[in-house]
């Protein structure tokens, strides 16, 4: 892959939200999030897909008819291969988010999708081999500053999402920003200094 080439291969959306409870349930699957995470690479075969996650072909076309089904993929170029027509599948955007209030908040949807806890299980190897790298930080800020703060983290997430891809290695990226009600704050200092 030649090293300036825009990642990934086709054209996509920036960003889709997620409106329905069944786009919710089509990402919280880890094959289906696997799939997603392989085609910001680049479009990809369900041949290629199966052999990359080393599943039954059979699987992984389900999966990415789920997926193309919500919305979330779909067909981005097409090859003849004999008599057989090859489909390249493309994520529909970058990034996917959750629309509160919107439908997607039925109750209808996982319960339990929560980044944090897919990034746990997968850097506890890297954690391990002393190969993590994390931060944590608390800062009492109001809610304007945290939604401005949100915005320039979206856009290093959109600078990593587009890295070209090369080397043998993948790494994970998580950020988060959550309100934290029951931590400590101190009282109002005293200004006077004696």
């Amino acid at each position: 892959m030649t090293v300036n080439a825009p990642v990934p291969d086709y054209e996509l959306q920036d960003t889709i939200e997620l409106t329905t409870s069944e786009q919710v349930r089509a990402i919280s699957d880890p094959l289906r999030t696997t799939i997603l995470g392989l085609l910001h690479e680049r479009a990809a075969t369900v041949t290629e897909l199966a052999g990359a996650v080393k599943r039954p072909k059979s699987t992984v076309a389900h999966h990415v008819g789920v997926l193309a089904e919500a919305g979330l993929l779909r067909v981005v170029r097409t090859r003849r291969v004999r008599a057989i027509e090859e489909r390249y599948y493309g994520r529909a955007a970058r990034m996917f988010y959750i629309g509160l209030g919107r439908g997607a908040g039925d109750g209808k949807g996982p319960r339990d999708l929560n980044d944090f806890e897919v990034a746990a299980k997968e850097s506890v190897a890297a954690y391990k081999d002393g190969q993590l790298r994390s931060l944590i930080r608390r800062a009492r800020i109001p809610e304007e500053r945290a939604a401005e703060f949100w915005k320039r983290v979206a856009q290093v997430v959109g600078e990593f999402d587009q890295l070209p891809r090369a080397g043998d290695t993948a790494y994970g990226f998580t950020v988060g920003l959550y309100p934290m009600p029951d931590y400590p704050v101190l009282p109002p200092g005293d200004d006077t200094v004696e």
